[in-house]
Parts: C-alpha cells; structure tokens; sequence
C-alpha cells in the first residue's frame, strides 16, 4: 500500500517535470542529421566537392543540420538567418578555430591570424595587420604598387597584341599580377620582372611558388580518425612537415633581403623602404618576444596564400562571365569610358566613381566565392542556433555557395545579373552575401581584394577587346562542367582598342 502511494506520488511530479521541459525548453533539440554509419559517420555522403555535398544535404535536411566524420562533429548552415546567429549573438563562442593536423604543423604554431586562438595575441596580429595593411592610409599608400604592377601587365598584352589579335593564356597573367603586387607589398620587390611575365620562366616561377604556398589547411582524413595520424598515414603529416620547411626556407631568404643579412644581395636591394617586413622588424626591435620571426614569417604566409589566388581566380571568372554576357561586358564599357575617358588609364582613386565595376565584382564573388566553404569555426561552449542545441566543441561549417545559389535567397540565381547590386546595400544586407565571411573573423583584407580585383578588371576592359577562345573539344559552359571554385585556364584573344593605342604605348 505504501509502495502504491509512493508511485502516486512521483508519477505526477516527473509528469510536471517533462511537462515543465517542453513547455520552457521546446527547442533544445540537436540540428536533423543524415544516417550515419558505425565509425565513418556521414563520411560516406561526401560524394563531389564538400560544397556541392553539403548543398546536397541541405536541401534535403534544412539550413541548419548536423553531420559526423569520424570523432568530428559538424553543424552546417547555409541561411541568412542562420548566418546572422552565429555572427552576432553567438560570435565569441564560434570565434576559434579547430585544431588539425595540418594547422599543426603549417601555421607556426597556430600564430597564424587566420588559425590563432581568439584572444589577446590574436587581437594583437589583427590590430598590427589592419594599421600595417588595411587600413584606410595603408590602402592610399599601396595604391601606387597597385597600379604599377598592372601596367607592367598591360605592357605584356599591349606588345602582343599590337600587331592584331593575340592569344593569352590569362590565368596565368592575372597570377602574375597578384603574386607580384603581394611581393612588392611584403618584400619592396617584384616576384616577376617585366620582361619575364610573358615568358616560360615566369611561369614556371609562378607553378614553383604555387607548389610551396598553396597546401590545404582543412580537416584531413587524419583528424577524423586520429589513429591514422599515429600510424603516419600515407606519409601525409611527414609531407606536411617538408612543405612547412621549404616554406620556411623561402620567408627566411625575403626577410634576410630585407634585413640586409644575406651577401648575395645588393645594397640597393637592402634599402627597400616601406615594406611590410620591414615595418615587422621594426616592431620586433622594441618588442622581440612578441613578434618573433614566427609571426613575422605567419603574417607573411597568410598575405601570400589569402590575397594572391583569390584574387586571380576572381578576375579570371569575372572575365569569363563578362565574355559571356556581351551586354553586361558593353554596359562595364560605357561606365568606364565615360568616367575615366580614353585619355588615361584607370586608376585606384577611380574605383569609387565605378558602381557597376562594383556590381560585376560582387556577382562574381556571389556565383564563383573563391572560398565556397567558410574557414571552419569551432563552438567554445554550448549554444543554440536556430532553436537547435550546439554543443561544445562542435566545426561550424557555413556554406556560401549553397546560400549565394539558394532560389529563397536569390532571384535567378544561376544567372549572371550585376545589377542585381544596385538595389543591394550590401553592409545592411551582408548575411545574405559572404565572400569575405562575417563577424569578428570576418576577412581583414577584403577592401584590398576587392581594390585589386577592380583595378585589373576595369583595365582589361578599357584597353582591349577581348574574344573567349573555345576549342572544339572544350565545353565552356561553367555551369555545367566546373565543380570546383578555381576556373578553367581560361584562354582569350585580346585586340588593342584603337582610342588607347597611345595610352598603352606610353606605358
């Protein structure tokens, strides 16, 4: 009798305890998730490029759902609405970075800005990066180098197209571009001279460097199952460890130039002024146990591997999409012409006076981000994002791509519209729009990007007329065959316009 009691008495109560939860707590659940198998997770629905997977899923399972690979745990959005959740309300907790075997051992320690813990130190590197780089004086002063880096360039195209039509291999030259405005910013040099740009040895310097810089820093198959990693799978982290050196070898020789250590170089050579290693040095002077030659060696890599192929790959597909769509190509034309003229190339101060420049730019970074995946962020504690549960230590992956082709999000997504940024502030309605990423680890460097970006783009179209080259056996058609972020080598013929002959022949 009394045990019959005692249940009458804790039935109701654990009845109002459940009740209590689903009334106060009726979206602490975790995202919707796929199937997943034993060890492997959701390893095997990763079919194609991880974005296109992802996008895959999402369609299936939401903006928000979770995934697992190996001992990893995932959440990926792909909404405006989600996006702004992570980056506003829960933005501290999401502003780490994961742990990786290749972040172990290519980022000197995790002092890389884009791969260090959030605090202090990190807060540090942002602030010496954005006065050094980015800031509003840092982007009027590295206008020249700009500008000068592409006229060496359009000297190349203008002697070879001089006699009529020339075929150029433009991935390769927008590579040039970018490599030499970065050295020219880190080091006081260019990483290709003049006369070698157009030649076989400026391309085979561009692969070269290409191979030591531009090495993965996302999860490995090893970090999803760290056994592996112990039994020095597949040789990848003693791979790891070679690329680092090499890479390591290579920022040694640019700061001992700078520094004038090195007798190989000349004393014109030591005497570059106004570089970025050389405002480094200068800090490590009066603070040496704070920038060490690690970080000095970090900014430098981050600089090299985040402002050179990003940029290149956006204006090749800039170029690609405009021969494409001849009116939008026409339209870019007019604006140019009649804001710049045909007296003077255009300029950096230019860009300004450009909205439709702007517009084709945006577009490009919306159909064709060079980052389709953001960096990965990883959960401090738990939190919530769109009423779901996120626990702690949880790989925050947020899906541009999918967004920026999401038919609720876009109007014709698919298609190639710029003007589409005309009625787009894009500041006010950035979580729709996020090339650059958002929040406190948010790129630092995007106004130089897109500055660069710009400059290149509005003097192509300026100087010449351009024609896509199309093989018989070549489908052009990107939609259709490029799966992946980085364009097709993209061949054109470029021909002198006849009213800036002599502007390029004064170059």
């Amino acid at each position: 009798m009394e045990d019959h009691n005692y249940y009458l008495l804790v039935l109701p109560l654990v009845f109002f305890m459940i009740l209590k939860y689903l009334i106060f707590n009726p979206h602490q659940k975790s995202p919707p998730s796929p199937l997943a198998l034993p060890i492997i997770g959701h390893l095997h629905l990763i079919r194609n490029s991880l974005h296109q997977s992802l996008a895959a899923l999402s369609s299936r399972y939401g903006p928000i759902f979770s995934l697992r690979f190996g001992c990893k745990s995932f959440v990926v959005v792909s909404s405006p609405s989600a996006i702004e959740e992570c980056f506003t309300k829960n933005d501290i907790v999401f502003a780490n970075r994961p742990r990786s075997m290749a972040g172990d051992r290519l980022t000197y320690n995790y002092v890389a800005l884009a791969w260090s813990p959030y605090g202090h130190f990190w807060r540090i590197l942002r602030r010496v990066t954005v006065v050094e780089l980015f800031s509003s004086h840092s982007l009027q002063q590295s206008a020249k180098i700009r500008e000068e880096g592409l006229q060496s360039l359009l000297r190349v195209l203008f002697k070879s197209s001089k006699n009529g039509t020339e075929r150029v291999d433009l991935n390769y030259l927008v590579s040039a571009f970018s490599f030499n405005v970065m050295m020219r910013v880190i080091a006081g040099k260019w990483f290709i001279e003049q006369e070698e740009i157009g030649t076989e040895v400026g391309k085979q310097m561009v692969k070269e460097i290409r191979g030591i810089l531009f090495s993965s820093l996302s999860l490995s198959v090893c970090d999803f199952f760290p056994v592996l990693r112990w039994i020095g799978y597949k040789g990848l982290e003693k791979n790891l460890i070679s690329l680092h050196k090499k890479r390591d070898d290579y920022f040694k020789v640019l700061i001992d130039e700078v520094q004038g250590n090195d007798s190989r170089f000349s004393d014109s050579t030591r005497e570059k002024k106004n570089t970025l290693i050389k405002s480094l040095l200068s800090l490590q002077e009066s603070e040496p146990d704070l920038y060490t030659d690690d970080v000095i060696k970090s900014i430098i890599l981050l600089l090299f591997i985040a402002g050179t192929e990003t940029s290149a790959a956006t204006i090749e597909w800039a170029m690609s999409l405009l021969l494409d769509h001849p009116e939008a190509l026409h339209r870019l034309r007019k604006e140019i012409d009649t804001n710049v003229g045909h007296g003077r190339l255009l300029n950096d101060s230019d860009l300004a006076n450009l909205p439709f420049l702007r517009c084709v730019v945006n577009e490009t970074l919306r159909l064709y981000s060079p980052v389709p995946l953001l960096l990965p962020h990883c959960s401090s504690e738990d939190c919530t994002i769109g009423g779901y549960k996120i626990p702690k230590d949880t790989i925050l992956l947020v899906n541009a791509w999918a967004m920026h082709r999401d038919p609720k999000v876009w109007e014709e997504p698919e298609r190639f519209k710029p003007e589409r940024f005309e009625a787009i502030e894009v500041e006010r309605e950035g979580f729709k729009f996020v090339p650059f990423g958002m929040g406190r680890r948010a790129c630092p460097g995007a106004s130089m990007g897109l500055r660069t970006v710009s400059l290149a783009l509005g003097a192509f179209v300026q100087c010449f007329e351009w024609e896509k080259v199309v093989e018989s056996n070549m489908d052009m058609n990107y939609n259709s065959k490029v799966t992946m972020q980085k364009a097709t080598p993209l061949e054109a013929m470029c021909i002198t316009r006849q009213h800036a002959d002599r502007l390029l022949s004064q170059l």
